[in-house]
């Protein structure tokens, strides 16, 4: 009876609701409940934790399926900008990720998402440059300036060997220097990235900042995969922003949330 009661509870206060004035409980039973949950949880954490989990993934269950109807109308900003480096473009299946080269879990996923484009030549894959940490590491939007440089000197094999060469080193979450960014750029075969075209790809990024907020992302990395032509919310599928890896006290201290400067020139 006790367990029925805490559950009953429990569930109408993790899911947003208040026990009205006019619910079957008495008084005394609403105090009763409130001791017996108390002494629950005490002896018994572990169901927190549990409940918990299942409303992050109904959370997380809406914000993919939000972010997949958005991506619906921002098709062609996913697909077709010019300035987003491609690789086997004649795909007609596109899979687009959202990035920062200061992301530990973007540095974590890349040697897989690396063996995912060598195994699938038939697949499009289109990178965003989203350096969401450029408020707090200038580097993380260097980075991506001189990327988008190189992929504009370069073309798109120049670029893959920059981005290869910039997770390589395993400078991420604040250790990635300006001297790692001009060696990837030699290592791609660009030996000079003037100050004035690099920071001219400040617009692109700028593009890609309200692109990602459009399509209501808050992390990186982000995926985005979908059919080049006959997108439909059925066969449109997200993965937004370190899914299952990202902690709360992250979002809160910003390493989702990009602020007003990141992500920009």
């Amino acid at each position: 009876m006790k367990k029925h009661i805490l559950a009953a509870a429990l569930t109408l206060i993790l899911t947003g609701h208040a026990i009205a004035a006019d619910d079957a409980f008495s008084d005394a039973q609403k105090a009763q409940i409130g001791e017996i949950a108390a002494d629950y949880l005490r002896a018994h954490p572990e169901i927190l934790i549990e409940m918990s989990q299942k409303l992050q993934a109904q959370s997380q269950e809406k914000q993919m399926a939000s972010a997949a109807g958005a991506a619906l109308k921002e098709q062609d900003g996913l697909l077709n900008d010019p300035t987003s480096p491609v690789l086997h473009p004649k795909g007609d299946v596109a899979v687009i990720q959202f990035f920062d080269y200061q992301c530990i879990y973007c540095a974590k996923v890349a040697p897989t998402v690396e063996q995912f484009i060598s195994q699938n030549p038939n697949v499009r894959f289109i990178y965003k440059e989203w350096p969401i940490f450029g408020s707090r590491w200038p580097a993380s939007v260097q980075a991506a300036k001189v990327g988008l440089s190189v992929y504009r000197k370069g073309g798109a094999e120049a670029y893959h060997r920059y981005h290869a060469a910039l997770y390589a080193t395993g400078h991420n979450e604040g250790k990635l220097l300006n001297e790692d960014i001009r060696q990837a750029a030699v290592k791609a075969g660009v030996t000079t990235t003037p100050k004035e075209e690099v920071e001219a790809m400040g617009a692109a990024l700028e593009k890609n900042n309200q692109l990602a907020r459009s399509l209501g992302i808050q992390g990186t990395p982000a995926f985005f995969v979908m059919p080049v032509t006959g997108a439909t919310a059925e066969n449109v599928s997200v993965i937004p922003g370190a899914a299952g890896r990202i902690r709360s006290g992250e979002q809160r201290n910003g390493r989702q949330q990009p602020g007003a400067e990141d992500g920009r020139a």
